[in-house]
This record gives structure tokens, C-alpha cells and sequence, in this order.
């Protein structure tokens, strides 16, 4: 590894509230571990990028600032959901900061438009949430590492619920963008019944006056959508005030029903049932203490979304780690990703031949706990569950 001539602070970008940093106090130490964060912190799903870096920063905390040991760098810039920002952001972290590592997408649109300049360029991407089929399957490389999910992994395991509870017709919506045509894709590849509605929406729509009146006008037995961040609160919203929920069952992903459109959203998603690999109530060790840390550095519930942020920086900890913060290596340093040794909080974790989870994923039903609008597990739908495109990948 390069060595340097002064000290070099690890600056963690304002994450946690902290102005100081972290040094190491031996000059001519080796360079730090540099990682760029590129992730949505103003505008329409701020929240959901928010709560990533929140839970990436809270590893590295807790790692007393060195992922595997190593002093480490974490360059924060937010792409405000713009795909040119976003392009941007990542030629400048590679070609200006020299970054080990990027990490930080929340939307598929923006992964397709970055994570391919970033592998060509040679280093490394860990996504810990967007995980479009294009980069599971035909277009998969051996730098791109999804700690979190392939797209329609959640969705999958909602059609299979769905179908288990008998609907036979079923009104589909979903962003039209890459996570919402592989959100409906993944929901019809396990159900089983009638499609009443196959309906994509404008990223970043507020008003669904419109959508509501057609779906009524279609008389489904249950509604199946996916509307991540500000579309999911509005959407709620405005399906209880059309009073659609006395009559029409709301399914839908965890991204539909995380804490944040909960808190926003209320009583009205009580009793709506939601699919996800991760819950708070999971018991074990690293999720434990991962809620506890969360709730005490940052005054809220973690979200699945800061999860999967604590997870990418715990496998990005275990690498590190494995090559002794040697990442000059390149060859050494993916075959350490690829272990994934490490302990996920949603438990037992492992990369398939594609670099994407194989993991459970369970049907989780929003309930109050006390006055906090929230989630529990219900039961689990898959054991040990792969994407649908690990085939299509040469790796």
C-alpha cells in the first residue's frame, strides 16, 4: 500500500452530528480506506437515502471510525435523485478522490446510470439497496456486490402471500422506472390469480385521484403496489380517505411500509401486511444490538433502509479486515466480499453465484406499539431465497 507523509482525518461527512474526526496519530501511516457515498439526501426520498447513510454511519462508529481496522475516508455527496448528479458525483469521487469503494444509490434508475462507470473504472460498488435485474443477471460483474436484495426478491415473496390468502384479483401499481417493472414482475411471478390492473405511475407522483377511481371502477379483491418514500405516504393517505380500505385489502413491500412513510401515514396502514428480509423483532445478536445503538444515536426506529446501510458497512468491515486494509489487491479483497463473513442483522446471510443475497424473507403486519405506528413479523414466506436472474450471470 501507499504510504503517506501527514495524518489523514477520516472524515465521516457530518453523519451522526459529529464535527470531529477520527485520525490516526502515527505519521506515514498507510492511506485510508476511501469510500464514496452518492445517496439521495434532499427533494423526493430523502428519507430513504437519509436512513442509509444513517445506518452506514452508525458501522462505522461503532467500528471506532476503521472498517476492518483500517483508518477510513467516507466522502458523502447527495445526488438529490437527479440521474445527472449522480453520474456526475461518481466520475469526480473516481477520477478526483480516487475512492476504494461507492456505495449509497437508493434508486435503480441512478444504479444503472453509475454502477456500470464504476466497475469499468476498476473499483468496487456495494449497493446496499437498488438491486435492478440488469445487474443480477446479463449485466452482472465481479465489482458490484448487493448487500441488500435483487428488485423483485420482496415482491416475489408478497405474490406467494397473496396467492396463500386465496385473492384471485388483484390490482397492480408500481413507479414506472427499472424497481417498478421488476417490483410487478417479481409479485406475478409467484401469484397465482387474475391481474384487475397493471398500473405504472409517474416517479414521484403526489396526486392519485385518478388511479384511485380506476382501480374502484375495477372492483379488485385486494390492491398489490410498490411506492417507496413521499409517493408511498400520499398514496396511503389518499386510498384511506377514498375509503377503498373498508373493502379492498392494501398489500405491499417493506419500501411501501417503512418507518418513516409509517410515521408519516398513521392509523391508516394499521393492519396492512408487507414483505421484508428484515424486522427489528428479528432476534439475534447483531440485530439487537444494531436497534438498540440506532434508537439511541439517532432518536428513532430503524428502518429497513438503515439496515441494509449497517449490513454494506459490516461486509465492507469483514473484507477490509480480511486483507489486513491492504485493498491493493484487487483479486483478494473481492474474495473476501464474496465470504460475507460477517454478521448480518437479519442473520444468516451468503452471496449467490451473482453476488446478491440468498436470504429469507418474511410477511411482516404494520400494528401499534404503544402510540408508534409499526411493524412485527407475521411469518416467514421463503427460506433461503434466490433472484430469478442468477442463471443470466456469467460470474
Amino acid at each position: 500500500m501507499k504510504k503517506i507523509k501527514n495524518m489523514l482525518p477520516v472524515m465521516l461527512a457530518g453523519a451522526l452530528g459529529l464535527s470531529a474526526t477520527f485520525a490516526s496519530p502515527i505519521a506515514l501511516a498507510a492511506d485510508p480506506v476511501k469510500i464514496g457515498m452518492i445517496t439521495t439526501l434532499s427533494g423526493g426520498g430523502a428519507g430513504l437515502g437519509i436512513d442509509i447513510r444513517d445506518g452506514f454511519m452508525l458501522g462505522v462508529k461503532m467500528k471506532d471510525g476503521k472498517l476492518g481496522g483500517a483508518e477510513t475516508q467516507v466522502i458523502e455527496i447527495d445526488d438529490a435523485r437527479k440521474v445527472e448528479n449522480a453520474k456526475q458525483i461518481a466520475s469526480r469521487m473516481i477520477k478526483k478522490d480516487d475512492v476504494d469503494i461507492v456505495t449509497g444509490i437508493v434508486w435503480s434508475n441512478l444504479a444503472m446510470a453509475v454502477v456500470p462507470s464504476v466497475t469499468r473504472a476498476g473499483k468496487f460498488y456495494i449497493s446496499p439497496n437498488a438491486g435492478p435485474s440488469a445487474l443480477a443477471g446479463k449485466k452482472c460483474h465481479e465489482n458490484y456486490f448487493n448487500v441488500a436484495w435483487q428488485n423483485d426478491n420482496l415482491h416475489e415473496a408478497a405474490g406467494q402471500y397473496v396467492t396463500d390468502k386465496g385473492h384471485k384479483k388483484v390490482y397492480l401499481m408500481a413507479p414506472n422506472y427499472p424497481a417498478g417493472k421488476d417490483a410487478i414482475a417479481g409479485f406475478k411471478r409467484f401469484y397465482k390469480g387474475d391481474v384487475a390492473g397493471e398500473v405504472y405511475t409517474k416517479l414521484g407522483q403526489v396526486d392519485y385521484a385518478a388511479e384511485l377511481a380506476n382501480l374502484r371502477a375495477a372492483k379488485p379483491d385486494a390492491v398489490y403496489f410498490f411506492l417507496p418514500g413521499g409517493m408511498g405516504i400520499n398514496f396511503v393517505k389518499q386510498y384511506s380517505q377514498a375509503g377503498l380500505s373498508a373493502d379492498t385489502p392494501l398489500f405491499g413491500p417493506a419500501f411501501s411500509f417503512d418507518e418513516g412513510i409509517l410515521k408519516a401515514v398513521g392509523d391508516a396502514a394499521l393492519g396492512v401486511y408487507n414483505t421484508s428480509q428484515w424486522n427489528k423483532d428479528i432476534d439475534n445478536p447483531a440485530n439487537i444490538a444494531f436497534v438498540k445503538a440506532f434508537k439511541e444515536t439517532y432518536g428513532r426506529n430503524p428502518s429497513l433502509y438503515a439496515s441494509q446501510g449497517y449490513d454494506a458497512a459490516m461486509l465492507i468491515d469483514s473484507a477490509v479486515s480480511a486483507v489486513d486494509g491492504d485493498l491493493s489487491d484487487k483479486d483478494k479483497f473481492r474474495a473476501a466480499l464474496r465470504k460475507a463473513e460477517f454478521n448480518s442483522v437479519r442473520g444468516d446471510f451468503k452471496f449467490g453465484a451473482n453476488q446478491h443475497p440468498i436470504q429469507d424473507i418474511y410477511v411482516r403486519i404494520v400494528h401499534k406499539e404503544g402510540d408508534v405506528v409499526t411493524n412485527k413479523i407475521v411469518e416467514k414466506v421463503f427460506s433461503a431465497h434466490q433472484d430469478a436472474y442468477a442463471a443470466d450471470c456469467n460470474l
